[in-house]
This record gives C-alpha cells, sequence and structure tokens, in this order.
C-alpha cells in the first residue's frame, strides 16, 4: 500500500462553475476509506455556494486570505485557520487574493445539528505536549463541536520518534520542514507538500532529518488527543505523541 504522495505529482482538476481547482491525493482509491484528502485553490473573488451531502469537510487555510460564508455567518480567515463545515451546509469564499486549502471529506460522520461549523484560528492556541520533545495545538476537534474528528499541527524538532501506531486513521500534509517516514522497513522522503495517510494499527515513525523545526497538519478519526501512541508490543508510548 502506498502511504505518501506529493502534491506536487499530482494535476490540479479545474471544478466546472466555480473559481476552484481540485489537487486529490488520499481517497478510496489510494486505500484511504474514512477520507478524502484535497486541496483547493480558489482564484480572488467570490466563489459560488459547494456542499458535500454525505460527508462533514475539515478545512485549514494553507496560503491568502478571505472571507468565508458558512450557512447564514461569515468569518475572516487567513493562513493558519480551521474551518468544520457539516455535511449537507452549504459554504463558499470571498478570496481576496489566491486561496489554498487543505480540505479534508470525513465520510460517514458523526451526527450533529443541521448546519453546525465552526471557525478556530490555530496560531492562537496554546501547545500541547507529545512524545520525543514534541508538541501539537488542536483546531477542529470535539470540542468545538465536530465529533467525528481532531484536526492538529503537530511541531517536530529533529531526530526520530520510537516506532508506535495508533488506534486512529489518520491523513497529514507537511507544512514545512524535511524528513523521512519509516513503515516496516521501508523509507519515504517527506517535504512541504507530501501528504501521508497512516491506517490505525500501523506501526510507523516520523523523522526530522533537517536542522530546524517540521511542521504538519493532520486530522485524524477517531477524535481525540494527538498524544495518544503505542509501541509496537502494545504498551502505551512513555510520552505518547503523534505521528
Amino acid at each position: 500500500m502506498r502511504y505518501s504522495i506529493l502534491r506536487a505529482d499530482v494535476n490540479p482538476v479545474p471544478a466546472t462553475g466555480d473559481t476552484a481547482s481540485v489537487i486529490h491525493l488520499f481517497d478510496d482509491a489510494a486505500g484511504c476509506e474514512m477520507f478524502a484528502q484535497r486541496v483547493l485553490c480558489f482564484a480572488p473573488g467570490p466563489s459560488p455556494d459547494r456542499s458535500d451531502s454525505a460527508s462533514d469537510e475539515v478545512l485549514f487555510i494553507l496560503r491568502g486570505s478571505g472571507t468565508v460564508s458558512i450557512g447564514e455567518d461569515e468569518a475572516a480567515v487567513r493562513a493558519g485557520t480551521g474551518v468544520f463545515v457539516s455535511r449537507g451546509t452549504p459554504w463558499s469564499i470571498d478570496a481576496a487574493d489566491e486561496v489554498e486549502m487543505l480540505s479534508v471529506l470525513v465520510h460517514d460522520p458523526e451526527p450533529v445539528a443541521p448546519g453546525a461549523h465552526a471557525v478556530v484560528d490555530l496560531e492562537a492556541v496554546a501547545k500541547g505536549a507529545a512524545t520525543a520533545g514534541r508538541e501539537f495545538t488542536l483546531g477542529i476537534c470535539p470540542e468545538t463541536g465536530c465529533p467525528s474528528i481532531t484536526q492538529f499541527i503537530g511541531f517536530i524538532p529533529p531526530g526520530r520518534a520510537p516506532d508506535h501506531f495508533h488506534r486512529y486513521d489518520e491523513v497529514i500534509y507537511v507544512l514545512e520542514g524535511q524528513g523521512t517516514l519509516h513503515v516496516g522497513g521501508d523509507e519515504a522522503p517527506l517535504r512541504p507538500g507530501t501528504c501521508v495517510h497512516l491506517p490505525r494499527l500501523l506501526v510507523h515513525s516520523l523523522e526530522n532529518t533537517g536542522a530546524g523545526e517540521m511542521q504538519l497538519l493532520g486530522v485524524f478519526r477517531p477524535g481525540g488527543s494527538p498524544a495518544e501512541a503505542y509501541y509496537p508490543d502494545g504498551t502505551p508510548a512513555a510520552y505518547p505523541g503523534g505521528s
């Protein structure tokens, strides 16, 4: 199974009648059944309404700024903002400049009130501690009204964490830094724009091979703490941490 995809290797597909193009990353065809991970690229100006009748959508603004309309509400967004839109809820963006969003469709989500949504500035959230000196900030999660998933930014210092696994299914997007994904003796390079799918119980490790901090955006299901991890023998990690 393929566990990593480089965004630059995937051609964007223009969306008919829209200001957006879509870069399709992990989905059913790539062995990722719980999620569809994509990058949405919006041209400046207002987009038409969009919605998904079957899936919640969790967004993270990678680049640009604008105003997102969700149902009857509006919110200013910029790089570092997380957005939750429940299934069937229309949303659009009036982009001040070119805007790129990491979109994760959450299939068969937990029930929420019709029209439920949330906006979180991850840069304003306090960091939590994780394994091997790693830290994280939480974005969209059960506490913000999205019971199906947890969205977080992980901050990884140089070095490699011990091999471990999670009891959740996770998709990752590398924001900054260089590194290596280790799975079952195989290695794959990590750099900005690399996407990773980690099925539950997969033993793995992310190594930061650079001189500075590596940052990644993760979404996992079921929601919980990024600080939950287990060593290959099933014992809880001493200082459990995401990815």
